[in-house]
């Protein structure tokens, strides 16, 4: 009986990896693409398969007002950055709703989420309603990146626990497409193909 659950288990561990994967393509796939800056302009529109996904997008509003949900709808209750630090306005701050964890509510199809920190991205990494183009360039760019060279970009988004958030959103919500793994191997091969923005 144990063997049959281990082996169930692996099966449905390997079944997971897989379907991350045929989701986001790892970074060596792109390796036949003989043009460096060809290679690397698919690897970032591989790499935008996670960034303009609503679990990356809704935290990086370009009007201040987070976003919700797969459909991309306004927050409910009406919520502002509230300042530089993005944690929402004095006096109601994003951890008043948003815990250190996704929090199950009885009789929602929805859980509340959560992390620690629980914020907006800083306000000159405002997404929404921007080209997958002017993302790449607003990411590389120190001035509107939150002063982030390309290495802190890699880590940020191979490490960071609230980017992590995006494979882990709670009941209710489609999560990141591939893993945070794969998406900082595709960053890296990126930025080591010359971090080319796509046109």
């Amino acid at each position: 009986m144990r063997v049959a659950i281990l082996t169930a288990a692996a099966a449905l561990s390997t079944t997971v990896a897989l379907a991350a994967e045929a989701d986001l393509r790892r970074s060596e796939s792109f390796d036949a693409i003989q043009d460096r800056i060809e290679r690397s302009v698919a690897l970032f529109g591989e790499m935008a398969k996670v960034i303009t996904h609503p679990r990356c997008m809704n935290c990086h509003p370009a009007d201040n007002i987070p976003r919700q949900g797969d459909e991309q709808r306004l927050h409910s209750p009406p919520m502002i950055r509230g300042g530089e630090a993005s944690f929402g306005p004095s006096g109601l701050h994003c951890n008043s709703c948003h815990g250190s964890e996704n929090l199950a509510v009885v009789g929602h199809d929805k859980d509340i989420p959560g992390h620690d920190p629980w914020q907006l991205a800083p306000a000159s990494m405002g997404w929404i309603g921007l080209s997958v183009h002017e993302i790449c360039v607003q990411l590389k760019d120190p001035a509107r990146n939150g002063n982030r060279s390309l290495a802190d970009i890699s880590k940020h988004l191979a490490t960071d626990g609230l980017v992590g958030w995006g494979w882990r959103p709670g009941k209710g919500r489609e999560a990141a497409p591939g893993t945070q793994e794969i998406l900082g191997e595709l960053t890296q091969a990126w930025i080591q193909t010359g971090a080319a923005c796509p046109k």
